[in-house]
């Protein structure tokens, strides 16, 4: 494989767990432990951290090597404010054409979501709950609205695993079921103020983790 087509699986693997909040913020990306992890050069590695350098999602350190950019309490406060304006208006979308096949799926994601958290595999957990909203955007059927999302780079809440408790990843499933059976319902008042609350509770809970 050429090494641009490996740099860029390195990236979208690295930007997956950035985003999902895999890799924490602060955490230092190293070039020759990421080229074994994912059996490419160290090379393709460079090209991948450059490239995530460039969306602003890492930081290269004062004195070398490159870092998972650190959030303060504003960035959070914004991050929160987008994906409410970003996700509010995919919901109005999706209540305008109903999509059952689209609820399905949603539904899916929430029982891989259950069975993670479950099993313990909290990493496989904050992915579920990205495909959940990043779903939810794409379901509106709105391309424009999806590019926007994906450009925007924006992480969820979950940032640092091992000191979130059991509870809130059960609190998360309840707002994800509620959001999908709300807009079975057609109700998209109940859906609109579950979303709110489920993403203001995500950035309490981060602002008590930095």
């Amino acid at each position: 494989m050429k090494t641009d087509s490996l740099a860029n699986k390195v990236y979208v693997d690295l930007r997956r767990q950035i985003l999902s909040n895999q890799l924490v913020p602060g955490m230092r990306l190293k070039e020759d432990e990421w080229a074994r992890k994912t059996a490419v050069s160290r090379m393709a590695v460079r090209e991948a951290l450059t490239r995530l350098l460039g969306e602003n999602l890492v930081v290269f350190g004062e004195k070398g090597g490159y870092f998972v950019k650190s959030m303060t309490p504003n960035d959070i406060k914004e991050i929160r404010e987008l994906r409410e304006l970003l996700e509010l208006g995919a919901l109005r979308l999706l209540a305008q054409k109903p999509n059952a096949a689209l609820l399905d799926t949603l539904d899916k994601i929430c029982e891989d979501f259950t069975a993670m958290v479950e099993k313990g595999y909290l990493g496989g957990a904050c992915d579920a709950d990205m495909k959940f909203h990043e779903t939810l955007i794409s379901g509106a059927c709105n391309a424009k609205l999806m590019e926007l999302y994906q450009f925007s780079n924006i992480p969820l809440f979950h940032m640092k695993l091992g000191k979130m408790l059991m509870d809130d990843y059960a609190q998360t499933d309840r707002e994800h079921r509620q959001i999908v059976n709300a807009l079975r319902k057609q109700d998209l008042k109940l859906a609109q103020s579950t979303l709110v609350k489920h993403l203001e509770r995500g950035e309490e809970t981060a602002l008590g983790l930095i």
